[in-house]
């Protein structure tokens, strides 16, 4: 039987739908071997209302370090954080961080990269003078510096500028430009990063068809050396394992044939 873990898991104590031990519950049901949760940390250039205030921070830490214990012998428990790449949150005190970029910034301005195709045509045409290979150059040479950032274990959703992929077309994401901008922030990444997510958040959420990263690219990390795990970005517990076979499918056409699990004595390889 596969081992089913989840280390991309949001709940009520940010944008998730429910509790740290109700999402316990439920992956107790769905047979986890084990679950890890990712709560956002604060952003002060954003309006907050997908991560955690400072103060919601500490009471997450202490429930799910509370529940690690309540739950040992039933199920192993993880502490995360998914780290936005300019946020300011203390990095200690956690058994994995996530990285994400969910902002770039430009001047003095934080500009929202997770959002909609009305919000990119306004953003590219304002910030990148209309040219959407511009916005995702910039997008990935700012991410290839996350390094300066924070000590990231696992690099999330890479290409989450192709979230309107499906919708819209802001520039070519299978040309040479595109891949070599993408290909040059990863060999970057990879002297400090060694593992990137499968993300299958935005299929479970109806606006991609396919996870995060594109195939073309996890093809490159392939190439590159990169490690990888697979999530479901989890917002509610009954999604944790969506879209798990997918993900597992496109590593395989991608030439895996491991991915990589959280243990006690950290992230270990097994068998797809």
């Amino acid at each position: 039987m596969a081992y089913l873990q989840n280390l991309h898991t949001h709940t009520s104590f940010d944008h998730g739908a429910d509790t740290p031990e109700e999402i316990i519950k439920k992956a107790m049901q769905k047979g986890f071997d084990s679950i890890g949760f990712s709560g956002h940390s604060y952003t002060r250039y954003s309006d907050n209302t997908f991560s955690m205030s400072p103060s919601r921070t500490v009471a997450y830490k202490e429930d799910v370090k509370r529940l690690k214990l309540e739950y040992r012998d039933r199920i192993k428990i993880f502490l995360g954080l998914e780290f936005d790449m300019y946020s300011d949150t203390p990095q200690d005190g956690y058994d994995y961080l996530i990285g994400s970029c969910h902002y770039l910034k430009i001047g003095d301005n934080f500009v929202n990269v997770d959002h909609d195709e009305a919000y990119y045509k306004v953003m590219i045409d304002r910030y990148f003078g209309g040219d959407g290979m511009k916005f995702a150059k910039e997008y990935f040479r700012q991410i290839a510096t996350f390094p300066k950032f924070a000590k990231i274990d696992i690099l999330a959703h890479f290409d989450l500028i192709t979230k309107n992929i499906d919708r819209a077309d802001f520039f070519d994401y299978d040309s040479k430009e595109y891949i070599s901008a993408a290909v040059e922030a990863l060999e970057t990444l990879y002297k400090d990063v060694k593992i990137f997510e499968v993300n299958t958040g935005g299929v479970v959420r109806g606006y991609r068809k396919t996870p995060y990263p594109m195939l073309n690219i996890i093809k490159e990390m392939k190439r590159i050396g990169f490690g990888a795990v697979i999530t479901s970005d989890c917002h509610n517990a009954d999604h944790l394992d969506s879209g798990f076979d997918t993900a597992t499918e496109l590593l395989k056409e991608a030439g895996y044939t491991e991915k990589y699990i959280l243990t006690d004595n950290g992230f270990k390889a097994i068998e797809l």
